[in-house]
């Protein structure tokens, strides 16, 4: 009997002999993760290399092949390129701000402060509101007429925020921050709370401030949800398509709010090129997948 062999019994018997139960609870989800990404995903892949358009149910329609054709045209749109620098526009906005707010509130609600339940939940409220609901508001807030523009007076920007090419895509980003707070100060919450009191005590006995003791022992000690919340928010950026298409009706004003998903609706669905969609679509995917790893790469550091 081969050493090969010896050393993969024990891991056959511990998969397949001990854990039946696990593999039948898992497979479930498997099947949902082929279902739901790697089959679309696989099939965006196949469109964005022929040239592929819709047809009738049933119709016996030629497909060749283009090779790299569709990802040409797509990265020769003008268009194109400039929702890539909208979207790099946002995340640089929209990644740090929702970092510094997630985790300054969360601090503050980890503390004992008066309604600390209440706060926590208020915050979470925009989160799991419908976003047709909260667009409503941020739109009557922020309108040319609206309440922050009558608050400001003669400061408010001409054009308005929304209606403004310079800050549309700004604004989107400080709205999605704003909306997806909640979620992101329960991360920081849950981790806040692994991190060791001794710790605290420590800074304080060497005689660290409050802003010294959060620089060496919070942000550190939640540095795992940092890189979860910079990941989850690049990917954020990456699917960015209702905002924009609700805040500055689709895209607005003359494009300076338009994302790639939002270019890839147009593209797909009202012009009827789903192949150059789906080139921008893969695109897309390799620049968010390529940012996430690097984001998670700069954040952890070395142990």
């Amino acid at each position: 009997m081969g050493a090969a062999t010896i050393a993969r019994r024990p891991l056959r018997r511990r998969v397949l002999g001990r854990h039946p139960l696990g593999l039948a609870f898992v497979s479930p989800y498997v099947l949902f993760l082929a279902a739901i990404f790697a089959y679309p995903l696989g099939f965006a892949v196949y469109m964005s290399l022929h040239d592929y358009f819709f047809a009738a149910p049933g119709a016996v329609v030629d497909r060749p092949w283009v090779g790299l054709h569709n990802f040409s045209t797509a990265l020769g749109d003008p268009d194109v390129r400039a929702s890539f620098v909208h979207v790099g526009v946002f995340i640089a906005i929209n990644v740090p701000l929702t970092v510094i707010i997630a985790l300054g509130l969360a601090v503050a609600l980890n503390a004992a402060v008066p309604f600390r339940g209440f706060l926590r939940a208020a915050y979470y409220i925009p989160y799991v509101t419908a976003s047709v609901a909260v667009v409503a508001v941020w739109l009557w807030l922020f309108s040319r007429t609206g309440l922050v523009n009558t608050v400001l007076g003669p400061l408010a920007p001409s054009p308005s925020w929304l209606v403004n090419s310079h800050l549309a895509m700004p604004m989107i980003a400080v709205y999605v921050a704003w909306k997806q707070a909640g979620f992101f100060i329960l991360l920081y919450l849950a981790a806040l709370q692994n991190v060791p009191k001794e710790l605290y005590d420590a800074a304080a006995v060497d005689g660290a401030t409050r802003w010294r003791s959060f620089l060496s022992v919070t942000v550190p000690g939640v540095r795992p949800a940092t890189v979860l919340v910079v990941v989850l928010a690049v990917i954020t950026g990456g699917n960015l398509f209702t905002e924009p298409y609700l805040l500055t009706g689709g895209g607005g004003p003359d494009g300076a709010s338009t994302t790639p998903v939002l270019l890839m609706y147009q593209r797909g669905i009202e012009q009827g090129q789903p192949d150059v969609a789906a080139a921008i679509g893969i695109i897309l995917v390799a620049i968010v997948l390529a940012l996430s790893l690097l984001s998670r790469k700069l954040l952890e550091g070395r142990d």
